[in-house]
C-alpha cells in the first residue's frame, strides 16, 4: 500500500495512495468465524491530513491497487488535485463512482510528453515496462534536489501491452543529476533477469490444448498482460474465453475505453458457461492469493453459480504467492484437488507459466549504471527485499543507502547543510523546512 510525500520550501506532493487486505487470524480460524469480505488497509494520512492546505497534488504511476485503491477511502482527508495518466484515470473514475465521488475529485489527465509544474515541484513522467499498461517513473526537480520515483517496473523488450522500456530515456535521466532514486525492491534478491511476458505465450498455450476439461487460469485481476496473452491463446486453441471477477472485468472494460487494448470482441458474458462444452471453455479468474469472495475461492467451495468445476477441469495458477497468502492459498489447492481438478503452480511445473513485473539484480544493476543516482533508497518489498536492494547499490558504487521503515522520512539535499545542522541540533528531521525530503 504505497503512499509517498515529497516535501520541499512548506510544500508537498503526494506520489500513489494505494490499498492492501488484511487477513483473516489465526485466531478467527482457530474459532471457526468464517472469512468474509477481506477489511481494507491503508496508509495512514495523518501527517499529511494536518497539513492538507499545503499538499498540492497526488500523482498515481500506475493503475494496481496498492498505488491507486485507497483514493475514494481518502478523499475526504486528502482533496488534491488529482494527476495520472488516460489509462489509470479510467480506472480511477470507475472507482470514484462506487464512491459516490464522480465529478468531485478534480482528476487531471497529464500528456506524459509533457513536463509539468505542480507548485514547487516540475515533474517529468518516464515510460516504464511492468504487468499493467500505463506506468510511468517520474522524475521530480525542486531548486535544490532531483529524484528519480521508479513506481513498479522491469526491462521487458516485449511487452504484449504498450511499448517496449528506452534504454535512451533512462539515460537521459542519467545526464540531469539525480540525487536520489527511489527504487522497487520487489525482487531484488532474484538472480538475473525477470522474463518477458511475451515468452509465456508458447508455454501456457501447451498446457491449455492438452487439457481434456475446462481450464480456469487464475492470476493478479489487474494483470492486463496476462488476460491478453490467454485472449490470444484461446483463439488458436478455439476456446471460448471468459473472465471471472469484477476487478477483472472493470480492468478489460477499461482497457477497450482507453484504447489500451481494443480487440475484445470474443470474450465470453459468464452466464453461457454453463451451456459451452467443457473442452472448449477458457475462463480467467480472479483469486490467485487465496482472497475469500474471489472467483476461484467460489470455485474450490463448488458455489460459482454460473460454471462448476468438474474432475478431470485444470486450474493454472499464472502468480506467485505474496509472502503471507500461502496457507490460504494452500487452502484453496486443497479443496480444488479434492474436487478431482488438476492443479498446476509454478512450482510443480517445468512450464514457464509466471512472468513477474518486477526487476531482478540484473535488472537494478542496468537502470543503478543508466541513471547514476547519489542516492539509493530502496522502498516496496519487504526487509530482506531493501536490505539485499541497498547492499547491491553499495556495491554498484552508490555513495549513500537509506533503509528505513514505513513512515520514516528521508533528507536528500543540500548534504552539506544537513551533516553540519544535525550535529548541532541532534535532531535530522528538523533541520531545515526548506530541504527536499521523502517521507515512504
Amino acid at each position: 500500500m504505497n503512499m509517498n510525500l515529497y516535501g520541499h520550501d512548506g510544500q508537498w506532493l503526494m506520489v500513489d495512495c494505494g490499498i492492501t487486505f488484511a487477513k483473516q487470524t489465526d485466531e478467527e480460524k482457530a474459532l471457526g468465524i468464517p472469512a468474509s469480505a477481506p477489511p481494507i488497509q491503508m496508509a495512514d494520512p495523518e501527517f499529511i491530513a494536518e497539513r492538507r492546505e499545503s499538499l498540492v497534488g497526488l500523482i498515481i504511476t500506475h493503475a494496481h491497487e496498492d498505488h491507486i485503491g485507497a483514493v475514494a477511502h481518502l478523499w475526504d482527508q486528502l482533496r488534491c488535485p488529482v494527476y495520472t495518466t488516460r489509462f489509470t484515470a479510467e480506472i480511477l473514475s470507475r472507482k470514484l463512482q462506487e464512491a459516490g465521488l464522480q465529478n468531485k475529485v478534480p482528476v487531471y489527465i497529464v500528456d506524459p510528453a509533457v513536463t509539468l509544474d505542480i507548485g514547487v515541484f516540475n515533474v517529468q513522467w518516464i515510460g516504464l515496462t511492468h504487468s499493467i499498461p500505463d506506468a510511468y517513473a517520474l522524475v521530480i526537480q525542486t531548486p535544490v534536489a532531483k529524484v528519480f520515483h521508479t513506481a513498479d517496473w522491469k526491462l521487458d523488450p516485449t511487452p504484449v501491452l504498450g511499448e517496449p522500456y528506452s534504454e535512451a530515456t533512462y539515460r537521459s535521466v542519467g545526464e540531469q543529476g539525480i540525487d536520489a532514486m527511489i527504487c522497487d525492491s520487489t525482487t531484488a534478491n532474484v538472480v538475473g533477469h525477470s522474463i518477458s511476458e511475451a515468452v509465456l505465450f508458447t508455454d501456457l498455450q501447451k498446457i491449455i490444448e492438452k487439457a481434456p476439461g475446462r481450464v480456469v487460469v487464475t492470476c493478479f485481476g489487474s494483470n492486463l498482460a496476462r488476460m491478453k496473452t490467454l485472449y490470444d491463446i484461446a483463439e488458436t486453441c478455439d476456446r471460448h474465453i471468459a473472465l471471472l471477477g469484477r476487478s477483472m472485468i472493470n480492468m478489460a472494460e477499461s482497457a477497450k475505453k482507453a484504447g489500451v487494448w481494443i480487440n475484445q470482441k470474443n470474450i465470453v458474458d459468464t452466464h453461457y458457461l454453463c451451456y459451452l462444452p467443457r473442452q472448449s471453455v477458457l475462463a480467467i479468474a480472479t483469486g490467485s492469493q487465496g482472497q475469500s469472495r474471489t472467483a476461484l475461492h467460489r470455485l474450490s467451495n463448488d458455489n460459482y453459480f454460473d460454471m462448476p468445476l468438474e474432475a478431470g477441469d485444470t486450474v493454472i495458477f499464472s502468480s506467485r504467492a505474496i509472502p503471507g497468502n500461502e496457507d490460504e492459498i494452500q487452502e484453496m489447492i486443497d479443496r480444488l484437488e479434492s474436487l478431482g481438478i488438476t492443479v498446476i503452480t509454478v512450482e510443480n511445473t517445468e512450464y514457464l507459466i509466471h512472468a513477474s513485473g518486477h526487476p531482478a539484480i540484473d535488472e537494478l544493476k542496468m537502470m543503478y549504471d543508466w541513471v547514476k543516482p547519489t542516492m539509493s533508497i530502496p522502498v516496496h518489498g519487504e526487509p530482506h527485499h531493501i536490505k539485499a536492494h541497498a547492499a547491491l547499490a553499495k556495491s554498484l558504487g552508490v555513495p549513500h543507502q537509506q533503509m528505513g521503515q514505513n513512515g520514516d522520512m528521508y533528507f536528500i539535499a543540500p548534504y552539506r547543510g544537513i551533516r553540519r545542522n544535525a550535529v548541532k541540533t541532534g535532531r535530522l528531521g528538523l533541520v531545515n523546512r526548506k530541504l527536499s525530503k521523502i517521507e515512504d
